[in-house]
Formats: C-alpha cells, sequence, structure tokens
C-alpha cells in the first residue's frame, strides 16, 4: 500500500502514523487510550479493500469516520478542528511558497519570517529551517581560527534555533551570511558632542548603523541649552531638542537593513536646563516619530525630591548653575508626561554606572529599548533563551537549561568575530570589550506550565532563581572561552577578573519578533491577553493568537470551546469572572492589566538582581491609573534598583501595538475559530 502526499511523493503506508495523530488528540484533552487509537488505525487498515494507493485526505477522513464509529464525538470533534487547523497552516505555507519546510512553525512565525527575514537565492526564497542553517554555518565559520570544528558548531547553532530554545536578535537572521549586509548587531550608543562638526558626524555615523539594521541610543546631555550664546558665531544655541530633529529625519529616509525605519533613544540627564522641553518634545504624537525619550535620574535629584531641597540645573558647557528648581514639581511634571502617553522612560544614572565593568572607557549609556548598557560608540549581540522549553511535568530542567546557556554563551561570542561593522571605531570597541546581551523569553508561558501565577512571591522566587542560574552558567562559559581563546582585551583596565571572555554577558531584551519566531510570549512580561490581536505591526498587517498553553489546559480538562474564546474576546482578552474557567486557572492566566504594577517592578527586580546590564520591559498600568500611581512606580524602581523603567498606561496613545478587540468578531465573524463556528 502506498500513500501519496500532498506535494506529489509517494511513501509507504505506515498504520502507526494514526495511531499517533489520534493519540495528539487524545492528550489535547486529556484522555489517552493507546487501545482505542490501535483500534482506529486498525479499523482505516482494514477499510482499505487491498488499494495499491490512497491520498493523505482519504486516510484522514477514513480516521474521522473510525471516531465517529467508536462513538466518542469529543475526540472526534477534535481530531477534525486539528485536521482543519494544520489545513489553515498548510494553505499559508503554500500561499508564501514555504509548504516543503521541515520546520512546523505557525502562521504567525511564518508570516513575520516571510515578511521580514527570509531570503531569495537565484529567485528562490528560503524555508525557515534553511534560514536557522544559513545563520548556523556563518556564525560557526569563526570556530575554525579557534581551532574548533565549524560543522559541529553549525549543528549545534541549527539545533538551538530549530528547536525554538535559542534565538539571537534579528539582524542576525536577516543579515548573517549576506556578503554585503553582514551586521549582525541590534544595539548600538553613541554620546553627541557639543559642537557643530560633532553634531553632524554623529548624525552621519547614525545613518550608517540605522542603514545595517541598528537601533541607536543617543545621549544628548552634553548639548549646551538653547538660547545659551555660541562664541564662534557670536549666536545662540539650538538646544538639543532641535537637533533631535536631525536624527529624527535621517531615521525617517533610512530603512534598517532594508527592513523597516530607523529608531532613537534620546537620553537627556534630568539636570539639564532643557529638561523640561525635552520632556514635553513627544507631547504631539506626530513629531519626532523615530525617538523614543527617557530622562537619566541621578541620585541627587532622587534626594532632593525626598528632602524637598532646591535642585541646580547644569549648563553642560562649563558646569555652572544656569537655575534652581522645586525637585518635587520637576518630579510631578515627568510623571504626569509618562501619565500621559508613556514617555518619557526613566534611566537610574548613578546605578548604570555603579555596575560599569570598564569605568575608565567612559559613563555608560543606553541603547534604543533600554536594556542595554553601551559606551559612547560600542555595540552589543543580543539573544534570548525560551524558557517554555525548559519545563517537564511541572518542573524546570535546569540541566538542559545549563547546556543551552553554554551553547548560547558560545554562539554570541562567534557573532563578535562573524559579524561586519558599520565604522572602524564600533569595531575597535566591540572586539575590546567583547559584549554579549544573553536574555531569556517565555516566562509567562513557563509559569503557566508550571501553574503559578504572575503576581505571586513563588513567581519572584522562580524570577530569581532561574536567572542566577542562567547568570552563574554563562559566567562559566565565558571564563572556559577566555581560557581556550583568551580574556577579553581591555580586562586589564577593567573590573572584571580574569578569566573571562567577555566584560558584560546578560541582558533581558523585549524579544518582540524573535518571541513571535519561537512562538513564546515576550521577554519577562506577562501576556498582554489570552486572545489577542496584533496591530501596527509589519505595515499595517493583524495577527490574532490564542495562548496555546491556555488551550491545552483548557482541552485537557474539559472547558475548551470556540465559544469560550468569543466570550474571551469580549471580556477584553481576559478570563477573569468567565465561569466556564476554573478559579484556580484565572488567577493563573492573568493578564498584564490585572496585575499591579507593585508586581511588575516587583518582578522587573527579581531578575534584574541577575543581569549584567539592565531590562527592556513595560510597567502596565490600567486606563485609570493616576499620575500618582506612575510616581509611586519610579520611586518603588529607584528603591528596589532597577536601572531603568518604562511606565504605560493603557490606550493613553491613538495608536498602540497590543488590542484585544476584534473587530471582525463585531461583524459576525472571527477569524480565529472556523467559519462555520463563528456565525
Amino acid at each position: 500500500m502506498r500513500v501519496i502526499k500532498r506535494d506529489g511523493r509517494i511513501v509507504k503506508y505506515n498504520p502507526d502514523k494514526i495511531v499517533l495523530a489520534v493519540t495528539k488528540a487524545m492528550k489535547s484533552i486529556g484522555k489517552v487510550d493507546e487501545s482505542i487509537a490501535k483500534s482506529v488505525a486498525d479499523t482505516v487498515t482494514n477499510s482499505l479493500n487491498g488499494n495499491k494507493e490512497i491520498s493523505v485526505e482519504e486516510i484522514q477522513d477514513k480516521v474521522e469516520n473510525a471516531l465517529i464509529k467508536f462513538g466518542d464525538a469529543k475526540l472526534a470533534k477534535t481530531y477534525i478542528l486539528y485536521r482543519a487547523q494544520r489545513a489553515q497552516i498548510r494553505g499559508f505555507r503554500e500561499a508564501i511558497g514555504l509548504e516543503g519546510d521541515e520546520l512546523k512553525l505557525g502562521v504567525n512565525a511564518l508570516a513575520l519570517l516571510d515578511k521580514r527575514y527570509l531570503k531569495s537565492f537565484d529567485g528562490k526564497k528560503e524555508t525557515p529551517s534553511m534560514m536557522f542553517r544559513r545563520v548556523a554555518r556563518h556564525v560557526a565559520s569563526v570556530e575554525k581560527s579557534y581551532g574548533s570544528n565549524p560543522e559541529y558548531w553549525s549543528k549545534v547553532f541549527y539545533n538551538l534555533m530549530a528547536n525554538q530554545m535559542f534565538l539571537p536578535n534579528t539582524p542576525c537572521l536577516a543579515n548573517a551570511g549576506n556578503k554585503d549586509l553582514n551586521y549582525l548587531f541590534a544595539c548600538y550608543a553613541f554620546e553627541v558632542g557639543d559642537s557643530m562638526e560633532d553634531i553632524l558626524q554623529t548624525a552621519k555615523d547614525c545613518g550608517m548603523v540605522q542603514k545595517t539594521g541598528g537601533g541607536v541610543g543617543l545621549n544628548i546631555s552634553k548639548l549646551r541649552p538653547s538660547g545659551d550664546k555660541v562664541k564662534s558665531t557670536e549666536g545662540v544655541a539650538s538646544g538639543p531638542i532641535d537637533f533631535m530633529r536631525i536624527y529624527d529625519t535621517i531615521s525617517d529616509v533610512i530603512k534598517q537593513g532594508g527592513i523597516r525605519r530607523g529608531g532613537n533613544l534620546g537620553l537627556l540627564l534630568v539636570n539639564h536646563p532643557d529638561i523640561i522641553e525635552f520632556v514635553k518634545c513627544k507631547n504631539d504624537e506626530t513629531r519626532l516619530n523615530n525617538f523614543n525619550i527617557s530622562v537619566a535620574i541621578t541620585d541627587d535629584f532622587m534626594r532632593c525630591v525626598e528632602t524637598g531641597e532646591d535642585f541646580p540645573l547644569i549648563n553642560p558647557k562649563d558646569g555652572s548653575v544656569a537655575t534652581k528648581v522645586n525637585p518635587r514639581h520637576l518630579f510631578r511634571f515627568i510623571a504626569e508626561s509618562a501619565w500621559r502617553n508613556g514617555e518619557p522612560g526613566f534611566v537610574f544614572w548613578d546605578k548604570i554606572e555603579r555596575d560599569n565593568p570598564t569605568p575608565k572607557q567612559g559613563h555608560l549609556i543606553k541603547n534604543l529599548c533600554g536594556e542595554q548598557d553601551l559606551l559612547p560608540y560600542e555595540a552589543c549581540c543580543l539573544g534570548s533563551i525560551n524558557l517554555d522549553k525548559f519545563v517537564e511535568d511541572g518542573q524546570i530542567v535546569y540541566n538542559s537549561l545549563r547546556k543551552v546557556v553554554h551553547h548560547s554563551v558560545r554562539f554570541l561570542d562567534d557573532v563578535i568575530d562573524a559579524s561586519n561593522y558599520p565604522l572602524e571605531k564600533i569595531s575597535e570597541r566591540v572586539h575590546g570589550n567583547r559584549k554579549i546581551g544573553l536574555g531569556v523569553m517565555g516566562f509567562a508561558n513557563m509559569l503557566f506550565m508550571l501553574g503559578v501565577p504572575y503576581d505571586s512571591e513563588e513567581a519572584e522566587t522562580i524570577a530569581s532563581d532561574v536567572m542566577n542560574f542562567i547568570s552563574s552558567e554563562a559566567k562559566k562559559a565565558s571564563a572556559r572561552l577566555a581560557e581556550d581563546r583568551g580574556d577579553f582585551l581591555t580586562i586589564e583596565e577593567s573590573v572584571v577578573k580574569s578569566p573571562r571572555r567577555n566584560a558584560t554577558l546578560t541582558t533581558i531584551a523585549p524579544t518582540g519578533s524573535i518571541s513571535i519566531i519561537a512562538e513564546t510570549s515576550s521577554g519577562i512580561e506577562p501576556i498582554f491577553a489570552i486572545v489577542y490581536q496584533k496591530t501596527n505591526i509589519l505595515e499595517n498587517n493583524t495577527f490574532f493568537e490564542v495562548n496555546p498553553i491556555f488551550e491545552d489546559v483548557a482541552k485537557r480538562e474539559g472547558w475548551y470551546s470556540t465559544a469560550l474564546i468569543t466570550k474571551i474576546i469580549k471580556n477584553g482578552g481576559t478570563v477573569n469572572g468567565l465561569p466556564e474557567v476554573p478559579e484556580k486557572w484565572q488567577k493563573i492566566f492573568r493578564t498584564a492589566l490585572e496585575i499591579s504594577p507593585e508586581w511588575h517592578i516587583r518582578m522587573q527586580a527579581a531578575f534584574q538582581n541577575n543581569v549584567d546590564n539592565a531590562i527592556s520591559k513595560t510597567i502596565n498600568m490600567s486606563n485609570g491609573a493616576t499620575v500618582e500611581d506612575v510616581e509611586q512606580a519610579i520611586l518603588l524602581g529607584y528603591k528596589l534598583n532597577l536601572k531603568g523603567l518604562t511606565v504605560f498606561r493603557n490606550q493613553s496613545r491613538s495608536k498602540q501595538v497590543l488590542e484585544t478587540l476584534c473587530v471582525e468578531c463585531e461583524e459576525g465573524v472571527c477569524p480565529i475559530v472556523p467559519p462555520e463556528e463563528s456565525k
């Protein structure tokens, strides 16, 4: 008996595959009976009546009939729905030309990869597995220079990515192996000097970085305030905000690596005389759209906020006191702006400097998303471990996690040598310090799999323990690399002890794109909704998703239905208060806006205590949150030794990335359920 596959290939009939498919359907409803699965396979086999060839679709029809015959309607329905979902995914793969790929990624991951990261060679688009092989081969190619086997490490690196256990930042996925665009870093930083020559040179350098796929952090605190006298021209200075427009325009006309518009973080010290205008510069959402802004909060400022003592604003040109302000009024003003639209963010300036591994080389500044502490003209390659791949039977599998940490550190260290650099100055600093940023994603999914609420002391302990383990193993991995390859070149002028290959090792990035590819939750964030759509991503494409762990639990316990999914959408994406969902699971499957700001901050602090650099995380607040709530969040973040903080009050902007409302459902059609069930 031969089976005609969908791609036209002919293979030998194997009834064990029927047993496997039926068993998968059984597992999803928590009712595994291998004898029934075997009986279904036997029934299908006996019904073939000596046919020499049969299609896959015909076999699946017979499986459905056999399940109905055995009288298990729930199991039959599950199998039929599973078959329909697989058909939908196959149809999408065929539509974008990826039907033959060995990796069975979902629609969201495939859509993102197809839109941004899959390359075409000789007129043929690569598949996801081909992409991962391209990246793995290129990164592993540097192993030869260290006396290791590139072919072996290429296989190791491929398995990391293909099994969704670890992914590097997206410039690495997009550009690795491209001889014309082999720029693999996401994070860069510059400090703008107080002269026209420095300003324009930095603008040029930013443009060179952004066209290669990198985001830029800009410390503009050295620029003299607006209205200050300029001796060389006998005129007055424009000030930092006017010069930000130059960088914004450059970003607007340059696509990062041909993939997306440029992006910048503007950072200004809280004691700069133009701090008020800086905080106000993003109140108009139509201006400076290629900038995020953050205020660098100093210990002196926080002390003055506490005591009420006047706070001096300092002219960076000569260190003179321009004026003194009421610190509590300024603190309130900054908090009000963040309450209004999520900007500015907050950087705790002295905290990041206390952890500077190379203080003799200069003060640290921030990258675009705020998670990476960098020197001027420094860059860092980031990568994230998918934590939900390390939970089995309700336990964290630390032995497997250890191996992935060591392999990931090696991958990121290899990237430093495998990458091109937009500027020689950046190359020199990167090779001198060899900073890497290994982080995590999938933390919320891990907690779901462990059955632990995000806003709990147990989750806080898990966060601390997991990140402490990753940090410790990363240090061991870096030390072993140093023994084989040597310490980073500037270790003698650093505060880091030998042996160490990398000045820093850990960073927690937002993982927006790579978490979609890994099909997991973002970074250390709680999920935004159980069912949601993502909008304003990828040129206005829309993505719909049901959390897979929620779906598995609901099916296993017998309370899953498409009607429930519709109710969750109408309930704002949450299960809170829905009688179909047991109270135990309502507490576990809580979403970002159901978790108090205090717990968001406590969770960030639990990770930060074991992270070399910083963390990109949003402190979500409900639309009804007050300015006082924002002030308390800043104070708590400072008290718990965070390196930075971003707050966002829901619906405080006219456009935001995550939404739970499904407009199509209002018109009687839901794109996340089969058409016949959404009517």
